[in-house]
């Protein structure tokens, strides 16, 4: 399903030199429909910047991304959205609403982004935030006054609702009490019944031995080890 080759990722600093750093430096990577691949490594290894790169929020300097033989490095913009809506789900540590808009609505307007009526979306959504665990009471209010941990569950009820075939997982849980991760965990686990490929970034060796069919090591924007949970996370 998702093939990447050789890609290269640098940045350049705001330095007088203009020096530049590299992020990502060769990284061949497959990910198979219903498979969840975990990327692990220090912090600085590059791992967040390849979903960035997948979800193409960072152009590569170079290589190739593709999904199901589409690229998505040369993709236009307009296309690129569509596919984005439809096929993509991209969850990170922080939610991003806009100003005055509940989690239902948040939600549903990702699950009507995946082809579904305004009906169907809105119960859809109403499933995904049962699922996560966030209180009925909140589904009409402001996302903008929750709390951390309430809006990282509506981020991943929307990138898990009518769930897309490929899901990139940036940090998911890392805000969330005890009772929440485990509902949140629970939610992901489900995707792979369903077909869904998951790429993963996650600071939480359970979290990857749970969930993981296969760990991949960076360091320093290079692939060094992959393999199974139990070993390369251990």
């Amino acid at each position: 399903m998702l093939r990447i080759r050789n890609l290269r990722k640098t940045f350049t600093l705001h330095t007088i030199d203009g020096r530049t750093v590299v992020s990502l430096d060769g990284v061949d990577l497959d990910v198979a429909a219903g498979e969840h691949v975990a990327l692990a490594g220090p912090s600085g290894a590059g791992k967040s910047s390849l979903l960035r790169c997948v979800y193409r929020s960072y152009l590569p300097d170079a290589g190739s991304v593709s999904l199901d033989g589409v690229e998505l490095t040369t993709l236009p913009d307009r296309a690129m959205a569509r596919l984005r809506g439809r096929e993509l789900g991209y969850v990170s540590q922080f939610l991003s609403a806009p100003p005055r808009t509940g989690p239902l609505e948040v939600v549903a307007a990702s699950a009507r982004r995946r082809g579904l009526d305004r009906d169907a979306a809105r119960e859809a959504a109403a499933v995904a935030l049962r699922a996560v665990g966030l209180e009925e009471a909140l589904w009409d209010v402001d996302c903008g006054v929750l709390s951390g941990g309430e809006r990282q569950r509506i981020n991943l009820a929307a990138g898990t609702v009518a769930p897309p075939r490929l899901l990139l997982l940036d940090e998911p849980v890392s805000a969330l009490d005890p009772a929440n991760r485990e509902l949140a965990l629970s939610r992901i686990a489900g995707l792979a019944a369903s077909g869904v490929a998951v790429l993963a970034v996650f600071h939480d060796a359970e979290a990857i031995s749970r969930l993981a069919t296969r760990v991949v090591e960076l360091t320093a924007g290079r692939v060094i080890r992959t393999g199974p949970a139990l070993e390369v996370a251990s």
